[in-house]
């Protein structure tokens, strides 16, 4: 994929949000080269009809069959970037060598040890490298904490606060990356060496570099109360980023690797335990200890009022005195499933997260926001497609090559939620930094690098 292709591309991503609002109308294009010395900081307007694509024709052909970009809904930018990989993917299937997707795809490497010493790789590939922001890691911890002082000060006398009084917290982006490399616990790891549930220890490593890289900030989360809030943070961002310290090593010497699952293992590593507490309390009140475990189980361990209202209507199901092993499927409260879609997550992937869950609802939100690319496919590329403990060679064809990547885009949100607000683009292109704001097009004198959503870099030629 060439350099003015994936320009192109990031100019597309931020006006779809914006056209999903009524402006699909206007015919926008992006300008040539020689039309940009026409513009100045103050971003001018291009009366020029000019010559291009229009992101209403481009939006018929990407988004005519996705039951959600179709629509007049608001979008997102990062949703709207891989379905558009995605389709580029799809049409170029077969052509191993001419896919233009295949330069931001990377592999990812997951390497888990349990409590028996013994480890497993786990090796997947993505187009986006998804980042939490560790609020704990701002570099103005002492001005973030004065300000929610004035803050809550200036709201008990029922006063409003100045916009240059607002302070945010400013996260370095390596922060960000260290994150994701840091060790993670898994509770209830299914251990094959052991044969039962225990607690491992996971990182992540990337086993290839694209030659793009592409990265997404996860400023929208879950807040109080169930309602997606958006984080109001600065990412502090360099120009140029290495990222070698990210790479793979690979199986190290001495490791011993876990056994490879059987069919049994499979089950057993999946299958949701009932809550011991809810049990005893039904038990004492006579039930049937089996009865007890089951209503437990399907509902999820929400609680003994809800597991008794299920017990008393499924005492006369034929295979109430079933064992459990011999029934693997988790079944989905479909109750549950339907308050994840009034989140407006799709009902594939909240089934795929509360039975990843075990039909906890918050530990199912959080599992969504942690995986974006699970909605964007159900292929197993997308998804964590290798769990064999022996790790294989799934890079083959991948590009790759050094570490180091220098920042030429950015997509930025404007505004306080998920339900509402406005996309832009920002994009390095001959020595200077040029804005696209629907159809205005400008020179940026000072481009909001600590205010993206999404990150475009491109690799470094050595």
């Amino acid at each position: 994929m060439k350099n003015d292709d994936v320009l192109i591309l990031i100019t597309f991503c931020s006006y779809r949000t914006k056209l999903a609002h009524g402006l699909l109308s206007g015919k926008y294009s992006i300008p040539s080269p020689e039309k940009f010395d026409k513009l100045n900081s103050s971003s001018s307007a291009i009366d020029a009809k000019q010559e291009g694509i229009p992101p209403r024709m481009f939006k018929a052909v990407i988004a005519a069959s996705h039951p959600e970009f179709s629509t007049m809904r608001q979008q997102d930018a990062l949703e709207f970037f891989l379905h558009f990989l995605d389709q580029v993917e799809r049409q170029n299937s077969g052509s191993f060598g001419s896919d233009p997707a295949r330069s931001f795809k990377f592999g990812i490497e997951d390497r888990i040890v349990c409590s028996s010493g013994k480890v497993a790789y786990n090796r997947r590939h993505d187009y986006i490298l998804s980042l939490n922001i560790p609020l704990h890691e701002a570099t103005n911890k002492d001005e973030v904490e004065a300000f929610q002082k004035l803050k809550a000060q200036r709201i008990s006398e029922g006063k409003e606060l100045g916009t240059d009084e607002i302070v945010r917290p400013r996260v370095p982006l390596e922060a960000c990356l260290a994150s994701f490399s840091s060790p993670e616990e898994i509770h209830d790891f299914y251990s094959t060496a052991l044969q039962t549930k225990t607690t491992a220890i996971k990182t992540a490593r990337l086993t290839s570099f694209p030659d793009y890289l592409v990265l997404h900030m996860r400023k929208f989360i879950m807040g109080e109360g169930w309602v997606p809030k958006k984080l109001d943070v600065y990412i502090d961002v360099p120009d140029i980023i290495d990222l070698s310290q990210m790479r793979s090593k690979g199986p190290q010497a001495g490791e011993e690797l876990l056994p490879e699952a059987g069919p049994e293992d499979d089950f057993q590593s999946n299958r949701p335990t009932a809550n011991d507490d809810i049990v005893a309390q039904l038990v004492s009140m006579g039930f049937n200890h089996l009865h007890c475990e089951k209503a437990a189980i399907n509902t999820s361990n929400a609680g003994v009022e809800e597991a008794m209202n299920w017990l008393l209507s499924h005492m006369d199901d034929p295979d109430i005195n079933d064992p459990i092993s011999q029934k693997a499927d988790f079944v989905v409260d479909q109750t549950k499933v339907d308050m994840l879609l009034q989140f407006g997550f799709q009902e594939a992937i909240a089934k795929k997260a509360l039975k990843a869950s075990g039909g906890d609802i918050e530990k199912a939100t959080d599992w969504i926001f942690n995986n974006p690319e699970a909605s964007i496919s159900s292929e197993p590329d997308f998804l964590d497609a290798t769990t064999s403990s022996t790790p294989t060679n799934l890079d083959t064809g991948l590009p790759d090559g050094g570490e180091r990547y220098k920042l030429m885009g950015i997509i930025s949100h404007i505004g306080t939620s998920t339900q509402c607000g406005h996309y832009v683009a920002h994009i390095f292109k001959d020595g200077r930094w040029v804005i696209f704001n629907d159809d205005k097009v400008g020179v940026s004198v000072n481009p909001p690098k600590d205010m993206g959503y999404l990150y475009f870099f491109e690799r470094l030629k050595e």
